[in-house]
């Protein structure tokens, strides 16, 4: 009893959706009133490990499980029995895939392998429906030739730009990097993450002017400017947010949000020392200039000028408290990435009072009082 049921067991846990086809059965599958996506390779095959297309295929049968009287989702060892199908169907390589229509007729599966691309096609193809959840947009610009020069050549615009294929292994292994950076630089109006699939036929035209013949190709469309520039740096996090902040102007830190600069006016930063080493007499004079440089500078300058009016009305416990306050709001994170933008340039502006300063540059400051 005890080894019927661990045989069960086993078979439970290996069942597949996935139909094996063989010479023998084949044609009691396909041909048959339903259409079906069939794979044909060998269990030996290293290209469909590189490819991770066995796990991904189990998913795809798993996603069309409820409509197996409407369309099939096989595979043919076409490298042991199933060698007379790999000949018949002239298999040129491992894995191939191959779409049968109602009537058996077969024509090449070329497009993306991963399970979005699968799904859509026989969708496509048979108007059956996977369970597949819609996966979310992504964070980045879609391009493709209807839009691609109105955002990427737009003169007001810096514009990050990827060329990748479904296909390509380097640029799966980038997606999950990219999705981040594109949240990462969602606000930044200036500062555009865009992708585009170059190998989607209809895209051809803007592949061909941009020479692209690799996946991926990273290019980067300054604002001003008529020709992009060759993206050769690497391909982590904090490679591409450095890259975008230098070029955009930005200050973006990885991982999303702003960094310790953002905010910050060098000009302010010198009043702030002052007036951290003036005393309580010059502290009024020092807010006065600050006011009045207010008026030419950018809106970032009214925190300084907040801080300043604090401390010469008598609150010198202010930058303390205010500090605590805002680095427990900013670690909590659950306001609008908006409102955390202003908190952590709020909270950048404090430190430019309260920040250790160097000997020298105390003294330097302390000379021009």
């Amino acid at each position: 009893m005890r080894l019927l049921f661990s045989l069960a067991f086993i078979a439970a846990v290996s069942a597949s959706n996935v139909v094996d086809l063989n010479p023998d059965n084949f044609d009691s599958f396909v041909g048959k009133g339903k259409p079906a996506l069939v794979e044909l390779s060998t269990p030996y095959c290293n290209y469909d490990l590189a490819q991770n297309l066995a796990p991904i295929y189990e998913q795809l049968a798993d996603a069309f499980a409820d409509a197996k009287d409407k369309v099939v989702i096989a595979k043919v060892d076409a490298d042991g029995e199933g060698k007379p199908l790999g000949r018949k169907y002239e298999v040129k390589g491992f894995p191939t895939l191959k779409w049968f229509d109602a009537k058996g007729n077969p024509e090449p599966y070329e497009s993306g392998r991963d399970l979005e691309s699968l799904a859509a096609f026989i969708t496509k193809k048979s108007g059956v429906k996977s369970n597949i959840k819609a996966p979310p947009p992504p964070s980045y610009e879609i391009l493709d030739i209807h839009n691609f020069d109105t955002i990427a050549l737009d003169q007001s615009k810096n514009v990050l730009v990827t060329f990748t294929a479904p296909w390509c292994g380097h640029c799966k292994a980038m997606k999950p990097t990219y999705e981040k950076l594109g949240k990462t630089f969602k606000s930044e109006n200036n500062c555009i993450v865009a992708n585009l699939d170059a190998d989607d036929k209809k895209n051809s035209d803007i592949t061909e002017r941009y020479k692209v013949t690799g996946y991926p190709t990273i290019k980067f469309f300054p604002a001003g400017a008529d020709e992009p520039e060759a993206y050769n740096g690497g391909r982590t996090e904090a490679d591409f947010v450095n890259f975008l902040n230098e070029k955009c102007g930005t200050h973006r830190a990885v991982g999303g949000g702003l960094n310790d600069e953002a905010g910050r006016i060098a000009d302010f930063d010198d009043l702030a020392l002052k007036f951290f080493v003036a005393s309580a007499d010059a502290k009024d004079a020092i807010y006065q200039e600050a006011m009045a440089l207010a008026k030419t500078t950018r809106t970032e300058a009214k925190h300084y000028l907040k801080v300043m009016e604090k401390i010469v009305n008598g609150s010198v416990e202010y930058i303390e408290k205010e500090s605590k306050r805002l680095e427990s709001i900013l670690k909590k994170r659950s306001l609008s990435d908006a409102k955390l933008d202003e908190i952590k340039i709020k909270s950048n502006i404090l430190r430019a009072f309260v920040e250790e300063k160097e000997p020298e540059t105390i003294a330097r400051a302390t000379s021009e009082l």
